[in-house]
């Protein structure tokens, strides 16, 4: 239920003045998994980040190009892309390419038209955050657009500033041992991956906290984030290991980057709401301190008591 603008703490995250263990929480964001309303909102928001992917990559790759002149910022963008994309990867880049040096001038409305675009992937996630928290009403049509677009601002600051500092320390890696046959493209990799992980977690948190109609407790946030997080960057690897059992280009032909793009955004909206989940039940809330009742004191305590009160008088 909602209170004020803020999320209401869960019914009783407490049996008995004992803390709910792991295992209690887990079984039930686990059996949400399974249901039929999650997996609505699963494809829901897969779909529109398949929609929302394009111009928002497009969006960086622009910026970085036409705007900031940096060479070193774009290439990170399309390692990123190498390394997160489970197939097509050099598909998806090439036209990317194309279209970012098609452009000899960009103007801010076409960037504003773009932001505006990747904004859609928002209210999916604003309608399936307000269910999992328990929150009854959605926020109207034009407040979820203006919200909608405000997340998709700050995603792109926060991409961008991460991109930024994954560019800066390629140059000091290159600088510092480019010398070193081999060395430079491992390094590369190993600093794109490892820039990956808090570029997820910090989407994470913003997404939690700020799509929903209310506001969840950064102490529930945080964590769950770092989850999400978590367990994005390791489905990824099994993603991409299993991906060849699927046989998704024998099945559908020419739509198979399609396809595979977009169960791999399913997988990850089903991480998304199992962190939610698990945020909106309180896992990781303080255990309350025990109240101790008084003990009474017994017959002797009590005449000892009087007797030193009648003596004072």
């Amino acid at each position: 239920m909602e209170r004020g603008n803020s999320i209401e703490e869960p019914v009783s995250p407490f049996a008995g003045g004992k803390r709910l263990g792991f295992r209690q929480h887990l079984a039930p964001s686990l059996r949400y998994l399974f249901t039929t309303e999650a997996h609505v909102y699963a494809y829901s928001i897969a779909a529109n980040a398949l929609l929302t992917f394009f111009p928002f990559a497009l969006i960086l790759l622009t910026i970085c190009r036409r705007w900031l002149h940096w060479e070193g910022a774009y290439q990170v963008i399309l390692q990123l892309l190498r390394a997160n994309l489970p197939t097509g990867a050099d598909f998806v880049i090439r036209n990317l390419t194309v279209l970012v040096e098609g452009r000899q001038r960009i103007q801010v409305i076409s960037v504003v038209a773009m932001f505006f675009t990747s904004s859609g992937i928002f209210l999916p996630l604003e309608v399936a955050l307000n269910k999992i928290y328990g929150l009854e009403r959605n926020r109207g049509f034009l407040h979820n657009q203006a919200v909608s677009f405000l997340l998709a601002i700050s995603a792109g600051v926060i991409a961008l500033f991460s991109i930024s500092l994954a560019a800066a320390a390629q140059w000091a890696v290159g600088f510092a041992l480019g010398w070193i046959p081999y060395a430079k493209p491992v390094l590369f990799r190993g600093i794109v991956e490892a820039f990956s992980l808090p570029l997820l977690i910090s989407l994470y948190v913003v997404i939690y906290y700020v799509a929903p109609n209310g506001r969840a407790p950064l102490r529930r946030v945080f964590p769950a984030a770092v989850l999400a997080g978590v367990l994005t960057a390791a489905a990824k690897f099994v993603y991409m290991l299993t991906l060849p059992m699927l046989r998704f280009r024998e099945v559908y032909g020419p739509f198979s980057v399609s396809v595979t793009l977009l169960f791999w955004a399913f997988v990850g909206a089903l991480i998304l709401l199992f962190g939610a989940h698990l945020s909106a039940r309180g896992l990781w809330d303080h255990r309350p301190e025990p109240t101790r009742a008084t003990p009474m004191p017994s017959l002797s305590e009590v005449d000892a008591q009087r007797t030193r009160i009648f003596r004072g008088l």
